[in-house]
C-alpha cells in the first residue's frame, strides 16, 4: 500500500502578498481586486474568513461583510514564482511529484520511510524547511490514496499535519460532514441533505446501487470516496494541450490602444509558460466579449514558435480585423494551441534565430527569478 502526501499552501496568494509587504501580516487581506467593482474572491487571509468570507465569493459581498479589509489585485506573476519555487524544493526530496494546482502537490513518499522515518516526522520537517526557506505556510495530508490525503491537509488547517494510518481511512472520514469530500458542488449538496445524509458515515453506509440510482455515475465514485477508497497514481507531467492567458476590464475598454498593451502582456506571459515547458505553438487564437456579452473568436495557424514578437504581431492582426464593432470590450484573451515539443534541430543554420532563441532563453530565466515585470521583449510604452 502507498503512502501520499498532499501539501497545500495556507491562503497561498495571502502569504505571497504578505511575504512582498510584510505589514500586512495579522490583518483581513482579500485578493480578488476592487471591492466595488466586478468580480470574486480569489484568496482571503484567515482574519477575513472570520467574517465569513470565502474564496468565490462576489467581491462586492466580500466588501459587505469586511468593509475595513484590505483588498488588493494581486501580483499574479509572483504566485507562479513561488509555486515554482516549492516545487522545485520538493523535487530535491520526493521521488515523485504531482502539482495539483498552483497551491497544491501530490507526493509520493512509499518506501521512503528508510531514508527519512516516519511520514508524519517527515511532513514536520518539510513544513518547516518551505517555512524557513521560503516563508509560505503549508498543511499536509498523509494517507494511502490522494482523495484522504487531500481531504486530511484541510483537517488542521493552518500550519496543520494530519496523518491517517493505512486502515483507518473510513473510520477518519466517518464524523466528517458530506460538503469535505472533493467534489460535492452546491446541487449533489442539497440533494443529498434533502434525502438525510449529514456526515461521510451516513455515505459510506448505504449501498453503493442506492447512490448510483440516485446519482449516476458519481454516486458510485462518491461512495468509493467515503469508504476511504481513491487511486494512488501521480502524475509527474501532464501533457499540455494549450495555454491561455485573459483579463476581464473593471470598466468596458473601446481605445484600441490599451487593448493592444494588454494584448502584449497576455502573450508575453503565455510565451513564458511555453518556454518554462519546453513547447511551442502553431496556432494563435484571441477572445473577445464585448459589453453586451457576446463573444467572438478568432484563430490563425503559423509556424511553430514560441516568440513573444511573433506571437504579438499574429494576435493583434487578429485584434484589429476583429474589432469592428463600437462596442466597449469586457474581455480579452490569448490562446496558444496545437502545441509541440521544442525541436531545436530545426533551426541548426538559422543564426538569426540561434540568437534570438538564446536571448529567449535568458529573459524566460531572470522572469523565472526576478518575477515577469523584470524585462520586457520588443516593446516599450513609447512604441
Amino acid at each position: 500500500m502507498k503512502t501520499i502526501f498532499h501539501l497545500d499552501m495556507d491562503a497561498f496568494f495571502v502569504s505571497v502578498e504578505r511575504i512582498l509587504d510584510p505589514s500586512l501580516e495579522g490583518k483581513p487581506v482579500i485578493v480578488g481586486g476592487d471591492p466595488h467593482g466586478r468580480g470574486v474572491v480569489a484568496a482571503c487571509s484567515y482574519e477575513a474568513r472570520k467574517y465569513g468570507l470565502h474564496s468565490a465569493m462576489p467581491i462586492k459581498t466580500a466588501f459587505r461583510l469586511c468593509p475595513n479589509g484590505i483588498y488588493l489585485h494581486g501580483h499574479h506573476k509572483e504566485y507562479g514564482r513561488y509555486s515554482r519555487v516549492v516545487k522545485r524544493l520538493l523535487e530535491k526530496v520526493f521521488p515523485i511529484v504531482e502539482r495539483a494546482s498552483i497551491d497544491e502537490f501530490y507526493l509520493d513518499f512509499t518506501g521512503c520511510e528508510k531514508i527519512y522515518g516516519a511520514p508524519d516526522s517527515f511532513a514536520e520537517r518539510i513544513q518547516k524547511e518551505i517555512w524557513e526557506t521560503i516563508g509560505l505556510p503549508c498543511s499536509i495530508g498523509i494517507a494511502s490514496n490522494k482523495t484522504v490525503a487531500k481531504i486530511a491537509s484541510d483537517f488542521k488547517k493552518p500550519k496543520g499535519i494530519t496523518f491517517v494510518p493505512h486502515g483507518k481511512e473510513k473510520e477518519f472520514l466517518a464524523p466528517l460532514k458530506i460538503e469535505k469530500i472533493p467534489g460535492i458542488g452546491k446541487a449533489t449538496f442539497n440533494l443529498l441533505h434533502s434525502r438525510g445524509f449529514i456526515t461521510v458515515n451516513d455515505i459510506a453506509n448505504v449501498s453503493q446501487d442506492y447512490l448510483s440510482i440516485l446519482l449516476g455515475k458519481y454516486g458510485t465514485d462518491l461512495w468509493k470516496k467515503a469508504n476511504g477508497h481513491g487511486t494512488d497514481l501521480l502524475s509527474v507531467e501532464h501533457e499540455r494541450k494549450s495555454i491561455s492567458k485573459e483579463t476581464t476590464f473593471g470598466k468596458d475598454i473601446v481605445s484600441k490602444t490599451k487593448i493592444e498593451s494588454v494584448i502584449f502582456e497576455l502573450v508575453g506571459e503565455a510565451c513564458q509558460l511555453l518556454r518554462n515547458g519546453m513547447l511551442q505553438t502553431s496556432t494563435v487564437s484571441i477572445k473577445l466579449r464585448y459589453a453586451d456579452f457576446s463573444t467572438l473568436t478568432r484563430a490563425k495557424t503559423i509556424k511553430q514558435t514560441d516568440d513573444d514578437k511573433v506571437v504579438y504581431d499574429v494576435a493583434v492582426d487578429l485584434f484589429r480585423k476583429a474589432f469592428t464593432r463600437g462596442v466597449g470590450i469586457r474581455l480579452i484573451g490569448i490562446h496558444l494551441s496545437k502545441l509541440s515539443q521544442f525541436a531545436e534541430q530545426e533551426i541548426l543554420f538559422e543564426d538569426e534565430e540561434i540568437a534570438r532563441k538564446k536571448m529567449l532563453s535568458a529573459v524566460t530565466k531572470i522572469r523565472d527569478k526576478y518575477g515577469f515585470e523584470s524585462i520586457h521583449i520588443g516593446k516599450t510604452e513609447n512604441d
